[in-house]
């Protein structure tokens, strides 16, 4: 029986707009399994539920209808405060503004996410240094923000959301803010995470992006209207071929 870290099953969100009876359907009845060590993207023109989905599976929104099991736990109608301690010890966010805090210097911008667990002082410290060694940036500790390249701050951000060892990690246009070589770079590093085991879920508008990644599902107009296999995955078949 193959392990999904996340399921979702007839989600549906609808938001109904300020002063008016228009309600706007975001979400429909939405069915999707994501396995454990899967890369995946999700992709969809603008207004196809990209962002509704991303908000849901990261649980920083809740669905009006349906159910999402994460790692075989329902969380769509956990109340507030568990549902804060479930994004804080199961998931990793990665977003296009790097979102660093200016005043403090790489470990310490690291360390924030154990810092709100209540972590150890010298676990913390311990914790994040092995992030930025595992984004690469083990000689940069000291260093603030504004010392950083910007490719340098995304490995900072994509460290501290690994910093707890998240069962999904997310990344909404990871790369949205970099050049072209840079994001490579930062690209790769997903890639070597894959490779270690991680599960992936990334936003992205950019073909080459997804082309990366296992599996693409596009959206259209809150439903899944393709799910198929990406580049990587296409690869590998063909390389057993």
């Amino acid at each position: 029986m193959q392990d999904h870290v996340a399921q979702l099953k007839s989600i549906c969100k609808i938001y109904q707009r300020h002063k008016s009876e228009l309600a706007v359907h975001a979400l429909r009845e939405m069915d999707l399994q994501v396995p454990r060590g899967q890369y995946l993207a999700i992709m969809g023109p603008s207004g196809s539920g990209k962002s509704t989905l991303m908000n849901i599976l990261g649980c920083l929104d809740r669905p009006t209808f349906g159910h999402y099991l994460l790692e075989g736990k329902d969380v769509a109608q956990m109340p507030d405060s568990d549902l804060s301690r479930v994004r804080r010890e199961k998931l990793g966010f990665v977003f296009q503004a790097f979102n660093l805090i200016p005043q403090l210097n790489v470990v310490q911008n690291i360390q924030v996410p154990l810092f709100y667990q209540g972590v150890h002082r010298r676990k913390r410290h311990v914790d994040a240094q092995e992030a930025a060694d595992r984004v690469g940036l083990s000689d940069r500790l000291h260093h603030r923000p504004s010392e950083l390249s910007g490719g340098q701050q995304q490995r900072v951000a994509i460290a501290r959301a690994l910093v707890n060892k998240p069962s999904l990690l997310f990344a909404d246009e990871p790369t949205g803010n970099l050049d072209s070589k840079t994001g490579q770079s930062i690209l790769t590093l997903f890639d070597e995470l894959h490779a270690q085991g991680m599960t992936l879920i990334l936003v992205t508008h950019d073909e080459d992006v997804a082309e990366r990644c296992q599996r693409v599902i596009r959206l259209k107009d809150g439903y899944v209207d393709c799910d198929e296999a990406g580049g990587s995955a296409k690869k590998v078949v063909a390389k057993a071929k």
